[in-house]
């Protein structure tokens, strides 16, 4: 699904009225089947613009168009029709607690589904082997039937990008979805779920701290600092300098964040030349 933003202005939804707005004069645009990381310190307003390209939230100044439409010129049932077509995995997932989890994840299919299908599904599952092989993709085969509020957070998480790999959506956006997993496990759920978005062309937008694993999975990376674009570069042209720049602390101010050692620390090392002895 291709988007476009134009020199967006938007306010965190829970701002104050009148606060100054968390993205400034965004521009940002991703072709069908595109996979691209936003990096950037907290607070520089990665969640507030997956918010605005889920449709979720309007912006004050500018223009988003997805899929060949502008959201918020629709009518409400339009609106969702196009929600639809779009799905967001927040940082923390709100799954139903007392919910099953093969429940959880066919509600991924929730908007292709009539109210009657809807309702229905809640008791049962019309489609358990596709609950069973998402899951089981994510390492997880053995949570089919287990309640939500039993699992941790990591496995909320991955429960969530579950419910993502069986929805009908043609854009992922993932905001910070892997934070609570371990190493081994966030780069199996990553690895997966980029793997199935290039299956069936669908576009993914993903905001990541993990600053290693955005380097070495998406061939494209935006950088957000104050709410405004500071870079948007195939991966490989992204330096040290760059990210450390992004990521430089305001000492005056006491702003916590990455080190710019921790960031240089990120960035593979260039292959050491092989040296041969001869005797």
């Amino acid at each position: 699904m291709q988007l476009q933003l134009d020199r967006v202005d938007a306010r965190h939804a829970a701002a104050a009225a009148g606060a100054a707005p968390a993205l400034r004069g965004v521009s940002l645009a991703a072709q069908p089947g595109e996979a691209l990381a936003i990096v950037g310190p907290s607070g520089a307003g990665k969640t507030t613009l997956l918010q605005v390209l889920a449709c979720a939230l309007p912006p004050q100044r500018g223009d988003y168009a997805v899929g060949g439409q502008r959201p918020w010129a629709l009518s409400r049932h339009a609106l969702q029709r196009l929600r639809g077509r779009l799905f967001l995995v927040p940082q923390v997932p709100p799954l139903p607690p007392r919910q099953r989890v093969v429940t959880t994840v066919l509600a991924g299919r929730l908007p292709a589904m009539s109210l009657w299908q809807s309702v229905v599904s809640l008791f049962y599952p019309a489609d358990i082997p596709a609950a069973h092989e998402a899951l089981a993709r994510l390492d997880l085969a053995d949570k089919l039937f287990e309640r939500v509020d039993r699992l941790s957070g990591g496995e909320r998480q991955r429960v969530a990008l579950a419910r993502a790999l069986v929805s009908p959506a043609r854009l992922w956006l993932l905001d910070e979805p892997i934070s609570a997993l371990d190493p081994t496990s966030a780069r199996r759920a990553l690895r997966v779920t980029l793997e199935e978005a290039r299956a069936h062309g669908v576009t993914v937008v993903a905001s990541l701290h993990q600053m290693e694993l955005a380097l070495q999975n998406f061939p494209r990376l935006v950088g957000l600092r104050d709410g405004a674009v500071a870079f948007d570069l195939p991966t490989a042209e992204v330096t040290p300098t760059r990210l450390s720049q992004l990521y430089a602390r305001d000492e005056q101010e006491g702003q916590g964040g990455e080190t710019t050692d921790d960031v240089a620390a990120a960035i593979p090392a260039p292959p050491r030349p092989a040296v041969m002895h001869c005797r």
